[in-house]
């Protein structure tokens, strides 16, 4: 299946409108749930800690969803791997906040972490240098997972491996970031992860004003990228990356480095996940390999998929759709959400291979 069959064409005349006036009803609406925290439990409008909690998490899947949207769905470059960029930036910010532990861990030490003192390790890495500071840990979750996504696109860009073979290569590239972040003697706590957080910007994270912080700055995040993203896919260089994602050989013949144009967007694409794991972390509180999962790069290319690629709103639209009804179904039936998930792609595939966002264009315009 080609990628132009797959990618949803942007919304045209009455349904543009009809996406936007729902996406900005919706960002206010996100806008508003702290503050309807704030009303007594036995409140008409009260919204409990779990649900600031969860949509605070899905906030940071929108963002992982907008940065896989803006590679595969503007550039063609379908990354399975994007879940390995989410969760370094996941374990930046996590040995910031560990650092910060100090004396009031298990063991209290003054600089190693309780799992270091634990394992007899003499003094602190020299990797874990500097995260004590909060900008540096924040650097590192950009700078680390844009470095990765550096590398492997010029070896795989360079090469012209695309499709397929560039899946599978982000795929593997995850899956051994995961075997390698599950052994101890790497530094990073193991199988066990990062977990036991205290506070951050001097801020105890098991507090609601907390929560609301970190919801707000996530929904800013979401907004920022979301801005960035349209300004980036409405200039001419949005032009170009789509015509190297429909028709990668023809604008090689052009005289454009397709190199270039496709390691800038992947190297970016892999910041935003970078940062989209870092307001993740603080507000689940832990962090561990199984982020590394291949499996999770996977299910958030079905949001984007399920959302509408080459949309930006369809991104939006599929991870938090998607995560709302994993919420759901894992709470009533667990066993069943990865076959209804693999049903989802199967059928989007099928019948919706412009996703959502493809369905409110298809009223809009009366077919």
């Amino acid at each position: 299946m080609s990628a132009t069959t797959l990618a949803a064409a942007p919304p045209a005349g009455r349904a543009r409108v009809t996406l936007r006036l729902v996406l900005a009803g919706a960002i206010l609406l996100l806008a508003l749930l702290p503050a309807l925290n704030r009303l007594p439990a036995d409140a008409a409008l009260h919204v409990s800690d779990f649900t600031i909690a969860v949509t605070g998490k899905w906030i940071t899947y929108a963002i992982l969803a907008l940065s896989i949207d803006l590679a595969w769905g503007y550039a063609g470059i379908l990354s399975l791997g994007h879940g390995a960029f989410f969760a370094l930036g996941g374990y930046a910010i996590g040995m910031h906040l560990m650092r910060l532990i100090g004396p009031r861990g298990v063991y209290g030490h003054p600089v190693l972490p309780d799992f270091m003192v634990f394992l007899g390790w003499p003094e602190l890495p020299w990797y874990w240098w500097g995260f004590q500071h909060f900008p540096f840990a924040l650097l590192m979750a950009l700078f680390v997972p844009g470095l990765l996504a550096l590398v492997v696109g010029w070896l795989a860009f360079r090469s012209r491996i695309t499709g397929v073979y560039l899946s599978i290569l982000t795929q593997a590239m995850t899956y051994a970031l995961m075997l390698a972040f599950f052994r101890n003697d790497m530094g990073f706590g193991g199988n066990n992860g990062f977990t036991d957080f205290k506070e951050l910007l001097g801020m105890p994270l098991n507090t609601g004003n907390a929560r609301a912080v970190l919801f707000y700055a996530s929904l800013a995040a979401l907004l920022g990228c979301l801005w960035l993203c349209a300004r980036i896919t409405a200039s001419k260089l949005g032009r170009v990356l789509v015509a190297i994602r429909d028709a990668e050989s023809r604008i090689r013949f052009l005289g454009y480095d397709v190199t270039q144009h496709k390691l800038f967007v992947f190297v970016l694409s892999a910041m935003m996940a970078g940062l989209a794991g870092a307001l993740y972390v603080p507000q689940v509180g832990i962090i561990n390999p199984g982020e590394f999962s291949p499996g999770n790069s996977i299910e958030a290319v079905v949001w984007v998929a399920v959302g509408g690629r080459g949309t930006l709103a369809g991104a939006l639209l599929g991870a938090f759709s998607v995560n709302a009804l994993k919420t759901w179904l894992t709470t009533v039936a667990p066993e069943f959400w990865l076959f209804v998930l693999g049903g989802i792609f199967v059928a989007v595939t099928l019948f919706l291979p412009r996703g959502l966002v493809g369905l409110l264009d298809r009223r809009g315009t009366g077919r």
